[in-house]
């Protein structure tokens, strides 16, 4: 269960999402109450963040460009050394531009734009979408020139992948895809605010459709982020696999990664 709750300076903003979404709109509330909601997408001067209830709750889960872990890779992630850059094919001569079908939080979108790729997010649950715009408009106010550059290289369409893909046929060099996998609690531990994150969006369901969709429109490749483990995506077989300690690129090869003549 998930309501949205607002301070009055942000309530305007907060109603119109409720009343789109049909949430319930609190103007007042008590985050140790655990006995009527599980969850809040909570709108305050901090930003928009969604917050679980309860004493044992988790912290809030928000985007941020500016800080944490997020901000660390930035600086010394690795640069065109990770294994997303190889998979996605950004090297110092060619920096593709990259449609990021899954964005959720748009941490690997951040990175790849650090990289110096322009991204675009596609993002269809609506309230994901809600934090991930007021993420990019809260590091747009940032007095770091770098950041301002990397920010600037980033853009954010709310919607199904498959509509943005329509839309713009063969624009995107790379269309990259992180599916919400379903989570096992036998599995590795997950933090608790990713168990938040993930009870909000759920598994996605369709992946197999989306990789059609991907394939049919990418100009160049496909690439999907999956666990370690997990078995690739029902469909066609990738062309090779990069593959990490805990997760692995599965990368459909279509043509060669080059600018467009």
């Amino acid at each position: 269960m998930l309501a949205i709750a607002a301070e009055p300076d942000y309530l305007n903003r907060a109603a119109s999402l409720a009343q789109r979404e049909g949430l319930p709109l609190l103007e007042e509330w008590d985050l140790d109450d655990d006995s009527t909601y599980q969850q809040l997408l909570l709108f305050d001067v901090t930003g928009v963040s969604l917050c679980s209830t309860g004493r044992k709750r988790s912290g809030p889960v928000r985007v941020d460009f500016l800080s944490g872990a997020v901000n660390h890779r930035r600086q010394f992630g690795g640069g065109q050394g990770q294994q997303i850059a190889k998979a996605c094919g950004i090297n110092s001569a060619y920096k593709p531009f990259i449609a990021d079908l899954t964005a959720g939080l748009g941490r690997d979108a951040f990175v790849l734009a650090t990289l110096g790729s322009q991204v675009q997010m596609v993002e269809r649950n609506p309230l994901v979408s809600e934090l991930l715009e007021d993420g990019l408009f809260r590091a747009q106010q940032s007095d770091d020139p770098q950041v301002s550059e990397i920010i600037g290289r980033l853009s954010l369409f709310k919607g199904q992948g498959g509509e943005w893909l329509a839309s713009h046929p063969s624009r995107a060099d790379v269309v990259y895809l992180d599916p919400m996998f379903p989570h096992s609690h036998k599995s590795a531990q997950v933090k608790k605010e990713m168990l938040a994150f993930r009870s909000l969006v759920g598994a996605d369901e369709d992946s197999e459709s989306l990789l059609a969709v991907a394939l049919e429109s990418a100009r160049c490749r496909v690439v999907v982020k999956r666990p370690r483990i997990a078995p690739s995506i029902r469909g066609p077989k990738p062309s090779y696999a990069l593959e990490g300690k805990s997760g692995r690129f599965d990368i459909y090869a279509l043509r060669k990664l080059e600018p467009p003549q």
